[in-house]
């Protein structure tokens, strides 16, 4: 029997016109609208911490933490309970990369500027693998509602604060650090968690919790903070995972099958008679939590700008290396038209966002409030059009798991859910602006400050007074903290930010100079906006 030789390969074309895949670059250097915007956080922490991210090898952590999904462990061997997730290495080395920098510490150990230094990790660390935020960004935001009980803030605290990752199963006494996650949401209520039903029974010290939690997001972690209703009414309450010597009576039903943020476990959970201690008094729940949600909302303010910045430098990237028609993508005049008009909004977003950390650092708690629901209601309803466009920059290429953008775009819509969808906020905003006049006065100083720096921004001032000389209608209440956190993101740009960006913020976003999609804006010569991106 005759053996043919084997047939070489034949090469069929020279792979041209294809860029590099963009690795190894410091998210904090490459990054000028971060850099002016988070200027107050200590330069040398976020260098290391932009040089550390950017490297190939936590791009591919994050890819590998992001396609390798969490288990859950239900039991052992034997069949005795375990109710642990297991998770991929590269979600660990993550952790521990996001942790042992300080992103839930900074803003409580004393570090400079240290809520603005937060918010631009979570920023970058959104970039890379944005699931891992999730239990990092909630126990950065536990800390300040344990202030309710002295002695839960002495034993937990120094935990949550240590600049350190220890995901051993342990009780807390035994760790040297810690997480804290939260169970809130019940399935008859959601949002409304007075509707919840899980009931709290004194047990000596303690409590006992029987009920469900819909979403608990971070099975895994330390403990949780979570609602129940006690004899006095809805309560806050800390959830130990572990006890002394055994295992809280926490079960975890099933991880939720979630369109994106995949790298994280999200969780149906069962209280079997779980043992907790109780922050704050009994039916004061709403208002011992909502220090830690107040929190999170910063970082889900944060989140769709990093979102944004990650999207754009692919496309940036791509129409830099990239030619059709015998010209670079990036040179021509409507891609550069495209591209400008996404910078607006990526900075815009981006500004505001460290503008409110700065309002936490500062401890303003009444312009924090208000400024954190319009940063994060507006910040959220424009990430997913961006990341859309910025896919449709790459073309073809832009829909493939082989780049970042399904990632970005599966993302995009997390963070307007997550502590408080769009209605929940606005009426929220409603609210505050009702109640709290000190929220109302302080935001009103902050679109003061920026009058007279744009005809257009002065006009639309106007306007919106004109249009709302009053509290709006629940109806209306979109329209209303739309115009708001537009002008306010102006009125940050106008004060920080280069003229040719604040200017064409003002025009586009205040005035008739934009149609509902990117590249329609009427602005005129783009590059001195481009410059803010250009690798």
């Amino acid at each position: 029997m005759s053996h043919s030789a084997p047939r070489s390969v034949l090469q069929t074309h020279e792979v041209s016109n294809q860029p590099t895949p963009r690795e190894g670059h410091d998210l904090w250097q490459s990054d000028a609208i971060l850099r002016l915007h988070a200027k107050s956080a200590p330069e040398a922490d976020m260098a290391a911490f932009g040089a550390e991210l950017g490297t190939a090898e936590m791009r591919q952590a994050g890819r590998l933490a992001n396609k390798h999904n969490p288990e859950l462990v239900s039991f052992d061997r034997s069949g005795r309970r375990l109710d642990e997730v297991r998770f991929h290495p590269a979600y660990h080395q993550l952790m521990q990369a996001g942790l042992s920098r300080g992103i839930a510490a900074a803003a409580w150990d004393g570090a400079e500027a240290g809520h603005v230094q937060h918010a631009a990790m979570t920023y970058m660390m959104s970039q890379v693998e944005p699931g891992v935020t999730c239990p990092m960004v909630m126990t950065y935001a536990s800390v300040p509602a344990l202030a309710a009980n002295e002695r839960i803030a002495a034993a937990w605290a120094p935990k949550l604060t240590a600049r350190g990752y220890d995901n051993r199963v342990a009780p807390i006494t035994a760790k040297s650090a810690a997480t804290l996650g939260m169970a809130m949401t019940e399935k008859q209520g959601g949002s409304d968690v007075r509707a919840n039903t899980t009931r709290a029974v004194r047990d000596g010290e303690g409590y006992r919790l029987r009920g469900h939690k819909w979403f608990c997001s971070a099975p895994m972690s330390d403990g949780f903070l979570t609602l129940a209703q006690a004899k006095g009414g809805l309560t806050c309450f800390l959830v130990p995972r572990w006890l002394e010597g055994e295992r809280n009576s926490i079960q975890i039903m099933r991880l939720k099958d979630k369109l994106g943020n995949r790298a994280n476990a999200s969780s149906e959970i069962e209280y079997h008679d779980a043992y907790a201690e109780r922050l704050g008094e009994e039916g004061q729940g709403v208002k011992t939590i909502i220090e830690m949600v107040h929190h999170t909302r910063l970082s889900t303010a944060v989140a769709p700008a990093g979102l944004m910045r990650g999207a754009l430098d692919e496309a940036v990237w791509w129409c830099t290396h990239r030619s059709a028609f015998q010209r670079r993508l990036i040179d021509q005049p409507l891609m550069q038209q495209v591209l400008a008009d996404m910078v607006l909004d990526q900075e815009g977003t981006t500004a505001l966002a460290m503008h409110m950390a700065r309002a936490f650092d500062a401890n303003d708690k009444g312009f924090g409030r208000i400024g954190v629901a319009l940063a994060k209601y507006l910040g959220n309803k424009l990430c997913p059009g961006f990341v859309y466009e910025a896919m449709e920059c790459l073309g073809g290429a832009g829909y493939t798991e082989e780049t970042p953008m399904p990632l970005y775009y599966r993302e995009a819509p997390l963070n307007s859910i997550w502590e408080g969808s769009g209605n929940v906020i606005c009426l929220d905003i409603l609210r505050t602006l009702a109640r709290d006049a000190e929220a109302g006065a302080a935001l009103r100083t902050e679109l003061e400050a920026a009058k007279g720096g744009s005809a257009a921004y002065d006009s639309a001032l106007a306007a919106h007074e004109a249009r709302f000389p009053k509290l709006c209608e629940e109806r209306e209440a979109r329209q209303f903290a739309e115009s708001l956190a537009s002008l306010l993101t102006a009125s940050v740009l106008l004060r920080h930010a280069p003229d040719a960006v604040a200017q064409a913020y003002a025009a586009t976003r205040l005035g008739s100079g934009g149609g509902r999609s990117y590249g329609t804006a009427g602005f005129g010569d783009v590059s001195a906006i481009l410059e803010r991106v250009r690798a």
